[in-house]
């Protein structure tokens, strides 16, 4: 029985944290993936087995979006175990509204506004900002991209390798403040691929430099163009940031006769946004709306629409999408639980585990890679070896496990690894990823590759790998990084449906 203050407020904490989550409709183990944490931590505080931290609380609050309740039970928790010893340590307040401090970034209001003209889209995104944290900011990233066909992935991907996007039709163009004091800002890029692009904001031009110090709030502006024969039918927008309000507006040509629709995309499931959109008419145009408040960080929402007017853009499907259907291989894979390609987790880089201090997780999370392992051998040949990354198996941590082609030699257990070294001789084979394993794909890679990685009680070996598990290890620790192999292909290559693959059942030729 709970009986002194510390732990009634370490009781009114946990409540309130499985309050709120239950109100978000997550689970334990989603809520813990979201904050970075192991699968099983979440679970572990709500039992009262661990007692909350500061950066739980903080992560839990961003990631929760519960208006400040989470952090100030932590706070009044805090407080009494600190009051037997000195005053601790308190960040400043936050003015006009409730943050976690050092929350970093936080958009204090987006509006995104996608409009048809003259044959093209024009998207623009004004988002108001807070420096919550402790350093300047000089820079603001922007992501772009594309997808005119978004149930024909392999078809999407030919028009836009013949019909690349490029910085010269988008027209970017950028701003900072409000009115006459608004500065232009000058922007780098950072991706430039066919279908997507990613750039840098700066708070910066010819004139000098304008960072947004800690404390300090500005708005800032920016715009680019998309023709229609690039631009699928959605505009979508992921909440990378802590954010207060989010807007979507679609702004289309009333003869257009726009029929619009809105859903909300996680890894499990698209579902239908939870609040109407609006519309209104004005000087002949159809103007669309959404807006939500505390959007849960890394949600995706996105507005779809269908043209009925005779002479609007036509597009090659017209209707609300139908799920596609998996090809055989690709549905047993789902089946036993591999993340497939379109989730965000594939595109993560993996946290490391804090070694020693994070060891039994690291165990659990490489037993049940190599539990997965078996399940995936006992559905296919692998005679070129195989590998798994746990971002495969929905756990965005550093560690996969790698086993040769030869069956008699124990699995490769790779955590937190990095390549050192590489050799400069390289070969071309086709490869294969259990994340879409309905093609293979020709990809270059080093003979040898030097691998540091570490061990459960956190010492650091390095490895060195030759050939077949070169490739293999190579696989893995893309997959840690955010990439696949298609990344790697040549811009002119092809994936190649398995149906047509050649090689099936045989090892890689050295």
């Amino acid at each position: 029985m709970t009986t002194s203050p510390i732990e009634r407020a370490a009781d009114q904490f946990v409540t309130a944290l499985a309050q709120w989550r239950v109100e978000r409709g997550m689970t334990k183990k989603q809520l813990a993936a979201r904050m970075g944490f192991d699968p099983s931590y979440v679970s572990h505080v709500e039992g009262r087995r661990h007692k909350p931290t500061e950066d739980f609380a903080r992560r839990a609050e961003a990631v929760l979006g519960a208006g400040g309740a989470i952090w100030q039970r932590f706070q009044e928790y805090d407080e009494l175990r600190h009051a037997r010893g000195s005053a601790p340590h308190r960040d400043p307040p936050v003015p006009v509204q409730w943050l976690p401090p050092g929350a970093g970034l936080v958009v204090e209001r987006e509006i995104a506004e996608l409009a048809y003209v003259g044959a093209a889209y024009r998207c623009r995104v004004r988002r108001s900002l807070y420096n919550a944290g402790v350093e300047p900011v000089t820079r603001y990233l922007v992501k772009v991209a594309v997808d005119r066909y978004p149930n024909d992935p392999a078809g999407s991907n030919r028009h836009h390798r013949e019909h690349p996007l490029t910085f010269d039709e988008m027209d970017v163009q950028a701003r900072a403040g409000e009115g006459d004091a608004a500065e232009p800002m000058r922007w780098r890029v950072k991706l430039d691929r066919d279908a997507a692009k990613e750039i840098w904001l700066l708070f910066a031009n010819e004139r000098g430099q304008f960072p947004l110090y800690p404390g300090e709030r500005t708005t800032i502006e920016y715009a680019y163009t998309v023709g229609e024969q690039k631009w699928g039918q959605w505009f979508q927008r992921a909440v990378r940031l802590p954010t207060r309000s989010l807007t979507v507006r679609l702004n289309f040509p009333e003869r257009f006769e726009p029929q619009v629709w809105g859903v909300e995309v996680s890894l499990a499931a698209e579902v239908p946004v939870r609040s109407p959109l609006e519309r209104r008419n004005e000087g002949g145009r159809a103007i669309f709306e959404w807006s939500t408040d505390q959007p849960l960080l890394n949600a995706r929402y996105r507005l779809e629409w269908r043209f009925r007017g005779p002479d609007a853009p036509r597009y090659d499907e017209l209707g609300p999408p139908e799920p596609p259907t998996l090809p055989r291989a690709s549905h047993r894979m789902r089946g036993i639980g591999i993340v497939q390609r379109g989730s965000d987790l594939l595109r993560q880089r993996a946290r490391h585990f804090q070694l020693p201090r994070e060891g039994p997780a690291a165990q659990e999370t490489v037993t049940r890679l190599l539990t997965s392992l078996a399940q995936l051998e006992d559905l296919h040949e692998f005679n070129k070896g195989v590998g798994l990354a746990a971002p495969q198996i929905g756990l965005p941590v550093a560690a996969a496990v790698v086993r040769a082609p030869e069956r008699e030699v124990e699995p490769v257990v790779l955590l937190n690894p990095r390549v050192v070294g590489e050799s400069m001789e390289c070969d071309e084979q086709y490869e294969g990823c259990l994340s879409f394993f309905d093609y293979r794909g020709r990809v270059r890679r080093p003979l040898r590759v030097e691998v540091e990685h570490a061990r459960f009680d956190g010492t650091r070996v390095v490895t060195v790998f030759e050939r077949a598990l070169a490739r293999l290890v190579s696989h893995e620790i893309d997959h840690l990084e955010g990439r696949l192999y298609v990344d790697r292909m040549a811009p002119d290559a092809a994936l190649v449906p398995i149906a047509q693959y050649e090689q099936s059942g045989q090892p890689w030729d050295y």
